[in-house]
């Protein structure tokens, strides 16, 4: 199955939950979630979830968040669950380290699309080389940035006019004046700002 590119209000909706995907909507009056309840579509009488379909929609909603298909976010849980540790809180932190993650938390994008955008065009360098591959993974050190050209292009005006009142991770930082960033450790579970299940995710590839 290939990436979904439709309304993504749509799918905020059918998860039921706001899944931050169009930022500048999701905290004003546009919000679809705030103005019609319930999921899109023919409104019928719906059976009370089964154990199975919970897995299966927190799944679709970190699925959805991240902006993966099934095949990297199966991925990603087989890497998690080879690691030591907990395989829920792995595979929350593999996700926060890519770097189009890095990017939106940074506060360079308003959506993680965006972010990822920013990353194919070649607009973010890390430790001082141009990255262009949004699934490349950060580690603890290195400095995230924009190129030396883009930063006389819209985007990155853009960025540094909205930023001031976006909220950072404790585990990275920003700097103002040049608009750098730089990953200070390693997410932890309590870092990461989300009302995912990691536990019914385990449970559903576990199954």
């Amino acid at each position: 199955m290939g990436r979904y590119i439709g309304p993504v209000c749509r799918l905020c909706r059918a998860q039921g939950g706001k899944l931050m995907l169009r930022e500048e909507h999701c905290f004003g009056a546009k919000c679809a979630q705030e103005k019609r309840q319930g999921p899109p579509g023919v409104h019928q009488r719906r059976r009370k979830p089964s154990e199975i379909g919970i897995q299966l929609k927190e799944k679709q909603t970190a699925r959805y968040t991240y902006g993966l298909m099934e095949k990297q976010f199966r991925n990603y849980f087989e890497l998690a669950s080879k690691k030591s540790g907990k395989t829920g809180d792995i595979l929350l932190q593999l996700l926060e380290r890519r770097l189009d993650n890095v990017v939106f938390r940074l506060g360079y994008g308003d959506s993680r699309s965006q972010a990822r955008q920013l990353v194919r065009h070649g607009h973010i360098t890390v430790n001082g080389h141009r990255a262009n591959v949004p699934s490349q993974l950060v580690k603890s050190g290195d400095a995230i940035a924009w190129g030396a050209g883009s930063t006389k292009l819209e985007p990155y005006k853009s960025a540094a006019k909205d930023i001031q009142g976006k909220t950072i991770p404790v585990w990275l930082s920003l700097n103002l004046q040049d608009m750098s960033g730089r990953v200070l450790r390693l997410p932890e579970r309590g870092d990461i700002e989300t009302t995912i299940n990691d536990r019914a995710i385990v449970e559903f590839y576990s199954r």
